[in-house]
């Protein structure tokens, strides 16, 4: 599955770059430079969702069999979620630097 996603994203990032090269007019440069920066404003968002929700998973699964043998260590795991929360957030700073820039 990883491989036939990353196969996709390269195709597309490929043909992209292939098309034929002509003279924008005045307003279609920048409205293609804007369609690059919303792709990329979602592209950072989604891949850091993606990415933090299944860095919770893990951290989730661990934690709760961990509890589960030992109690006291509900406190100790609940910061380890929260720091793969934060991945989304960084994923969404990014984007909207993106966005602003």
């Amino acid at each position: 599955m990883k491989v036939k996603v990353f196969l996709l994203a390269l195709t597309l990032l490929c043909l992209g770059t292939l098309l034929p090269a002509q003279e924008p007019e005045a307003g279609a440069a920048q409205q293609g430079t804007a369609v690059w920066k919303y792709f990329a404003a979602a592209l950072a968002v989604g891949i850091s969702c993606i990415a933090g929700g299944l860095a919770v998973a893990q951290i989730g699964s661990a934690a709760m069999g961990a509890m589960s043998e030992n109690p006291e260590l509900s406190g100790k795991a609940l910061p380890y979620a929260g720091l793969a929360e934060g991945i989304c957030l960084w994923g969404f700073l990014v984007a909207l630097l993106i966005m602003i820039f």
